[in-house]
């Protein structure tokens, strides 16, 4: 069932819920986190992040394609969204590929510059009829906006909105991308302060690292669209891990099964979660593989 990202969103914001965008890098990963979203009967965006691309060999379209086919066969609302990108002919090639929508990320630039990208960009994507997400400050993970201490403005986050026209807003608030423990802590009194401030809906990245309490806390604070990647394949590694202690194992079918069992129970936990439902502790791979 493909859904457009936008509508996906609106619908989270309106219930006061929020909505799961997990990052796509193999066929595999598309695959378990549908199961996992129809095992939580809940909408989830796939993404696809410009690294993940370069990883393909700089081809978009069979990554998107294989994704695309994977959620047009789903039960639950399925979008696809193509992350932080800093490229512009991979911009160009969004709407063709059958994107709903694209994460503009300028975020390394100057705060005009990153203004005069991000509109551009945006115009051109509006244009397409694709939704638009964009950022201020570095990326996470890095130097920058998601550094310990560092935060978004909600008056600059405002203007920035207001300036660029873009439908979503990725606010530096404590989380941070990349992490493997779930130790991060967010200002929730300042997502409320942003979520007061800016017309759009806000999107957290970096999620993996953030508690679920403090991921629930966000929600209700006013984050919308959460981000989650490094935790599929914290899972995905794992599983894989111990699927080749047996070293006579040659086939990649009986590692990449488990690993993908694995993948989905993690975004059906996820999942459960932010659309406000308690996730259940006995969930099993039995529960998400299709």
């Amino acid at each position: 069932m493909l859904t457009p990202t936008g509508e996906l969103v609106a619908a989270a914001r309106a219930a006061g819920s929020a909505v799961p965008a997990f990052n796509v890098i193999t066929i595999e990963h598309a695959e378990a986190i549908v199961a996992g979203a129809e095992a939580a009967n809940a909408p989830v965006i796939l993404q696809i992040s410009e690294n993940a691309v370069r990883f393909h060999g700089s081809r978009l379209a069979p990554i998107a394609a294989a994704t695309r086919a994977v959620a047009d066969a789903a039960s639950v609302g399925v979008a696809l969204h193509l992350d932080h990108v800093e490229d512009a002919e991979l911009i160009a090639q969004a709407a063709a590929n059958g994107f709903h929508s694209v994460m503009v990320d300028a975020s390394t630039l100057p705060y005009d510059e990153n203004v005069a990208a991000t509109a551009a960009a945006a115009a051109r994507l509006h244009a397409e009829g694709l939704w638009v997400e964009s950022e201020l400050g570095a990326v996470g993970g890095k130097d920058g906006a998601h550094a310990p201490g560092v935060r978004t403005d909600p008056g600059e986050a405002k203007a920035f909105v207001d300036a660029t026209g873009v439908d979503a807003l990725a606010v530096a608030v404590g989380s941070s991308h990349a992490m493997t423990d779930r130790t991060a802590r967010l200002d929730h009194a300042l997502i409320t302060s942003l979520r007061d401030a800016v017309p759009v809906p806000l999107v957290l990245h970096g999620s993996s690292g953030v508690p679920d309490d403090e991921l629930a806390a966000a929600v209700t604070a006013g984050m919308v669209k959460i981000n989650v990647g490094t935790a599929l394949n914290t899972a995905f590694t794992a599983a894989v891990r111990r699927a080749l202690t047996d070293e006579k194992l040659v086939d990649p079918r009986k590692y990449l099964s488990p690993a993908r069992d694995a993948m989905a129970t993690t975004v059906a936990h996820f999942t459960t979660l932010l659309a406000g439902r308690q996730p259940g502790t006995d969930l099993s791979a039995a529960d998400v593989r299709r």
